[in-house]
């Protein structure tokens, strides 16, 4: 009940707040750190002469030593927190919140919306350029919009829904440990030359530990759809999500985007490109339009606000519902 109510905080502190610029243009933001000790991982043991078994071995065992790393962590704050009583619980909150992303995954959408407005494609294409890796220059406006979108259906379950689930299975070594391989997934899990090997067991691992998240993400995106849209709306984000959730190459990127689809009567997915590298991939709601603009992704964005409005509504019944017995 205790770890309901700071996640309850946690979640509010980060809708109001999010990151401030102020503080981490000051020091280093946790994943920072966390990512500096994958990039020291990636640096001393992925080797490229070394044969394939051998980097993922060097791989398994290096995502399972960074894990650890970040359980211990989470132990050691947990314990830390705990010898302040009260106060100690809000500081694990303002903690908890760090690891959220709700309102910069927010600004960072809409800002592809407005670049869009005030500065056409080129100032669309800057603002995608920060939440996507795909080339912007390859993007015409509806990429862009559709960009910004994928971005945000797929980030809600990373980065809000996934985190808070962790933290309430695991508390703060839980939720550490789901930073440390979800960020490994980001900068390793890539099916390239270099990451190939090294990245596999990383990119696997995030795999399993987002498989309940995206499909949670999908359920309160449906809500979220409802509360935003409408009925009719929701109903179509369900149908799609549970029709073409399996067609995306992730087994649960799928879930989240499919839904955004379907609530939007939009096409989302198909072949895009990563620098050189061009990908091909299924379509979501393939019947959907794949034309859109920044009331698009406005749109999107009323859905996910609503989505997280709902996530915190049930955390707060819930931890009334345990108070009660």
């Amino acid at each position: 009940m205790i770890r309901l109510g700071i996640l309850f905080l946690a979640l509010l502190i980060d809708r109001l707040v999010g990151d401030p610029d102020w503080l981490w243009r000051r020091m280093a933001h946790p994943v920072v750190l966390i990512g500096a000790m994958i990039g020291f991982a990636d640096r001393s043991f992925n080797e490229p002469a070394v044969p394939a078994a051998t980097r993922r071995r060097r791989g398994l065992v290096a995502i399972a030593g960074l894990v650890a790393i970040s359980v211990a962590a989470g132990w050691l704050l947990s314990d830390l927190f705990g010898l302040f009583g009260w106060a100690g619980l809000a500081i694990e909150a303002i903690v908890v919140s760090i690891f959220l992303a709700q309102k910069s995954l927010f600004d960072h959408v809409v800002a592809v919306a407005e670049g869009l407005r005030t500065g056409g494609i080129e100032g669309g294409r800057r603002a995608v350029s920060m939440i996507v890796g795909r080339d912007p220059e390859a993007l015409d406006s509806s990429d862009v919009c559709r960009a910004a979108i994928e971005s945000l259906a797929e980030n809600f379950s990373d980065g809000v829904v996934a985190p808070a689930l962790w933290y309430l299975i695991g508390g703060l070594p839980g939720l550490l440990a789901y930073k440390t391989v979800n960020t490994a997934d980001s900068m390793i899990g890539h099916l390239n030359a270099t990451y190939r090997d090294f990245g596999r067991a990383s990119a696997k691992l995030d795999d399993v530990m987002n498989w309940p998240a995206a499909r949670l993400s999908a359920l309160i995106l449906v809500a979220g759809t409802w509360l935003a849209e409408g009925y009719d709306a929701a109903r179509n984000a369900a149908g799609v999500a549970l029709q073409d959730a399996g067609l995306h190459r992730s087994p649960n990127a799928g879930w989240p985007e499919a839904a955004v689809a379907g609530a939007l009567g939009l096409a989302l997915g198909g072949p895009r490109r990563y620098g050189d590298l061009a990908v091909s991939a299924a379509c979501l709601n393939g019947a959907g339009t794949r034309r859109a603009g920044p009331d698009m992704i406005e749109k999107a964005v009323r859905i996910g606000l609503r989505s997280t409005e709902i996530q915190l509504v049930a955390v707060f019944l819930l931890m009334l519902a345990l108070a009660s017995f």
